[in-house]
């Protein structure tokens, strides 16, 4: 009886169309290590079109951070490494790039995305970043031209300007999720420079009856907004009619607040399901 084909047999392009569906740990420190037809298999830049770090344990005692450190001779584990390794494999071709949330995420790591990865579609920012880079953001995104959606753990201090350099640099931009005090002037930049906003996650937000208002009714294009868990409205008869209009609109969990900054008792509205 004959042999099956064995799997370093494989053709590359067939090594390649799976691979391409494994997360960041196999393609680091498993695949390249069974054989040379897989090591060679995993170099194709379409196996690191999606990285998500977050889908990884950073922690330095962690199975993966502990792999990587063995596997490449490594003395011991921080984030840069990892990242410079996997942007360059990925040889220009990264579209969705996800920060870990951490603060291990420095200034010049982002940098290097940002000259690594210029078609970049999707990105999500790390939390709790330098109060200088928070300063210096609008100008790193606004290279990545063709940025359709940005995720912002919280608000930044930038967050105007960021913006604004959006609506001028990046054309295409649909997406934006973000958590904070949402004020006046931010209600209004994002009406006024989004045009083609589409879908908007403003959960976990502190958001007024009157900004939620100016962005519901301003933001032409709006087809899904997800204000969930959000303080300072409560969603009643003249939210939900001014908000008709959305094809989804998911408020479940806001509340008011009342004169001294406690929530209030008043019932909770939890109907709509956000599709992000």
């Amino acid at each position: 009886m004959e042999e099956g084909r064995r799997w370093e047999e494989m053709p590359t392009d067939c090594l390649v169309s799976i691979f391409l569906r494994l997360g960041l740990d196999d393609l680091t420190i498993s695949v390249p290590f069974v054989c040379k037809s897989w090591a060679q298999a995993s170099l194709d830049p379409g196996c690191w079109r999606v990285v998500d770090f977050r889908t990884l344990d950073l922690m330095p005692w962690s199975r993966f951070c502990k792999g990587f450190v063995s596997r490449y001779s490594l003395r011991s584990f921080s984030f840069s490494p990892l990242m410079e390794f996997v942007v360059d494999r990925a040889r220009g071709s990264v579209t969705e790039l996800v920060f870990p949330s951490s603060s291990s995420v420095s200034w010049r790591d982002l940098v290097y995305a940002s000259v690594k990865c210029p078609g970049l579609k999707r990105l999500a920012l790390p939390d709790r970043l330098m109060l200088e880079d928070e300063l210096r953001i609008p100008e790193l995104v606004g290279g990545w031209r063709s940025l359709e959606e940005l995720e912002l753990e919280s608000k930044p201090s930038s967050f105007l300007a960021l913006v604004a350099r959006i609506g001028h640099d990046c054309r295409r931009f649909t997406r934006l999720r973000v958590s904070g005090l949402i004020t006046p002037e931010d209600a209004c930049v994002m009406v006024n420079c989004l045009p083609e906003l589409k879908c908007l996650d403003l959960s976990k937000s502190y958001l007024t009856k009157t900004e939620l208002g100016v962005i519901v009714n301003g933001c032409k294009s709006l087809e899904r907004l997800a204000v969930k868990d959000c303080l300072g409205f409560e969603a009643d008869e003249e939210v939900v009619s001014m908000a008709s209009n959305l094809k989804v609109f998911d408020h479940q969990g806001s509340k008011l607040l009342d004169d001294y900054g406690y929530e209030t008792d008043e019932p909770e509205h939890q109907t709509g399901i956000f599709c992000w």
